[in-house]
């Protein structure tokens, strides 16, 4: 098989939102990279908590939580004291709140605008 065809076997999984900027740059990153994206909109399809769960366990759940967002605060989360259970909930019910995208590639986890995690997802599966 040629080097451009093993090339066109490097894929990404990518959770975000159609609407968030920084979903919108990670595809375009990949793109121009002609890396597969298998892209899943949470707006039309809930992050399954075990998947979410991946990366909470990676970065920690206040990481990839969007504390100074519009939605975070909309939902009164900033003056509540509620358990890491009922915040992952909320997280998976309203993804909004989280720092988007989250990618996975390979081993390799990344949250939010994060074009050198991202090279490091390519790096890593290069031949």
């Amino acid at each position: 098989m040629s080097g451009a065809g093993r090339q066109a076997e490097v894929s990404v999984q990518m959770f975000g939102l159609k609407k968030s900027s920084a979903t919108r740059a990670a595809e375009r990153f990949f793109k121009e990279r002609r890396v597969k994206v298998i892209f899943v909109d949470l707006g039309a399809r809930p992050i399954a908590k075990g998947e979410l769960g991946r990366f909470v366990q990676k970065f920690g759940l206040t990481a990839l939580l969007d504390l100074e967002g519009k939605a975070y605060e909309s939902l009164g989360l900033a003056y509540l004291r509620i358990s890491e259970d009922s915040l992952l909930e909320r997280a998976v019910q309203h993804p909004e709140i989280l720092k988007l995208p989250l990618v996975r590639g390979g081993k390799l986890l990344t949250y939010g605008e994060d074009a050198a995690g991202w090279a490091a997802m390519l790096a890593q599966n290069s031949p």
